[in-house]
């Protein structure tokens, strides 16, 4: 009895194990019929538009007049974007391509406007040139497909899943993608770009100035002490904001209604108002500085009788508070993820194999059979470029924790980088020319 119960146990491990093993793969075909179900009816969709634009062709025009004119598709959302351009990137493939644009400061990029856009695109450049940094609006071209799920995992999350507008994964409905470049220079109708997360062949459908006073919040204490940048209605509620703090003088009203507010400056700005509109105002900095815990309508004989009882609620604003009040936050793991930064170095031969790169755009005779670079200007800067995309880490989660080949390779320029990762560090083995540089 003992011997046919020990082989009953065996067997049964063994059909836990396949009934084990077929559960995943029953949880595998499932995804994947979801995939393909989502992919399926996008493409019914695109025959369903194709054959709904051939019919419309095939009648008389009179006849048959579109859905949707020209203004209501736009205001509904639905338009048709045109590139107005194509990134020429130091990065070739997707593999090693930065995740972020401050990643990697050496990387470098043109972005040319094409003339199918405008009649002439250098036109377009005029004054771009005094910004030291833009905004890209790109598409992720890259993708492989089209699909899309609410939830993604993030590579700095090692495999946490988060909704995907929580991140900024290349995966999303629209594959929109936006970048913050630096403004190398202006050539004509051509864009010289650095910082850069783009690789070659990336459609851009737009270029925006980047404005710290607008677009950051660390730099936005500059419209407090700049009133020009402010609106009217800002303004008038800074002047309300403002009355207490400033000395009081007995000629701030006189006889006309004109009041005087006196800035950090020592310059005075002129508010022609009614003597009702001062007395109201001054009743407002009361109540807003907390002169009076009342509300101004609650004042001596005239107070109702729960109006001293009642604490009145805190005012609140509907402006943004520049300055020191002003504050944003992020996700925890953007500044402390699961996964660290990476030590990176060199072996002695891919040492040699870089520093043997010559420049970009460095003179030399056509005969030299040295490798060159297109976009890098120094093996220096290209040893930290390289340092700067490894210690990110950019293998994906799978590479990371399941698969047992540790090496890893991507291009830089023109150079195809070979290398490896370790315990916390990552330790690079080759740096060849790539094929197409090879004589």
């Amino acid at each position: 009895m003992s011997s046919l119960c020990e082989h009953c146990g065996v067997n049964m491990n063994k059909i836990n194990q396949q009934v084990s093993v077929m559960r995943k793969e029953i949880k595998n075909i499932r995804q994947t019929l979801d995939t393909a179900v989502r992919a399926h009816r996008k493409h019914l969709m695109a025959i369903q538009t194709a054959v709904s634009k051939t019919h419309f062709n095939g009648h008389d025009k009179k006849d048959c007049t579109p859905s949707l004119s020209a203004q209501d598709a736009l205001e509904q959302g639905t338009i048709q974007t045109v590139p107005i351009g194509y990134i020429s990137s130091c990065f070739a493939v997707k593999n090693g391509t930065p995740r972020q644009p401050t990643i990697c400061g050496p990387s470098r990029a043109l972005l040319r406007i094409q003339q199918s856009v405008f009649n002439n695109p250098e036109h377009a450049l005029v004054g771009l040139e005094q910004y030291s940094h833009v905004w890209i609006i790109f598409l992720f071209h890259k993708n492989g497909h089209q699909s899309y799920k609410a939830k993604v995992k993030p590579p700095r999350l090692n495999g946490q899943r988060v909704g995907v507008y929580s991140t900024r994964s290349p995966h999303r409905p629209n594959s929109l993608g936006l970048t913050l470049a630096k403004l190398d220079k202006i050539q004509g109708d051509t864009l010289h770009l650095s910082d850069i997360d783009m690789i070659a062949g990336t459609p851009v459908l737009d270029i925006k100035p980047y404005i710290p006073e607008y677009d950051s919040l660390n730099t936005r204490t500059g419209l407090e002490s700049n009133p020009d940048l402010l609106t009217a209605s800002e303004k008038e509620k800074a002047s309300i904001l403002s009355l207490d703090q400033e000395d009081k003088r007995p000629d701030d009203e006189d006889k006309d209604g004109i009041l005087h507010l006196r800035g950090k400056s020592e310059s005075q700005t002129q508010f022609f108002l009614p003597k009702e509109t001062v007395s109201l105002l001054k009743e407002v900095e009361s109540y807003v500085n907390k002169d009076d815990p009342s509300p101004p309508d609650c004042k001596g004989e005239n107070r109702v009788s729960d109006c001293g009882k009642t604490e009145p609620p805190a005012l609140t604003t509907d402006w943004p508070c520049y300055g020191g009040d002003s504050s944003t936050t992020i996700a925890s793991w953007i500044r402390e993820p699961p996964v660290s930064s990476l030590d990176v170095r060199f072996t002695p031969h891919a040492q040699q194999q870089l520093e043997a790169f010559l420049p970009a755009h460095l003179t030399e005779p056509s005969d030299c059979d040295r490798p060159r670079f297109k976009f890098l200007r120094s093996p220096e800067e290209a040893a930290a470029a390289i340092r700067a995309v490894l210690s990110a880490d950019p293998r994906s989660v799978y590479r990371r924790t399941r698969c047992r080949d540790r090496l890893f390779f991507f291009t830089l320029d023109t150079a195809d980088i070979t290398c490896w990762f370790g315990q916390g560090f990552a330790e690079v083995l080759q740096v060849r020319p790539m094929r197409s540089q090879q004589h």
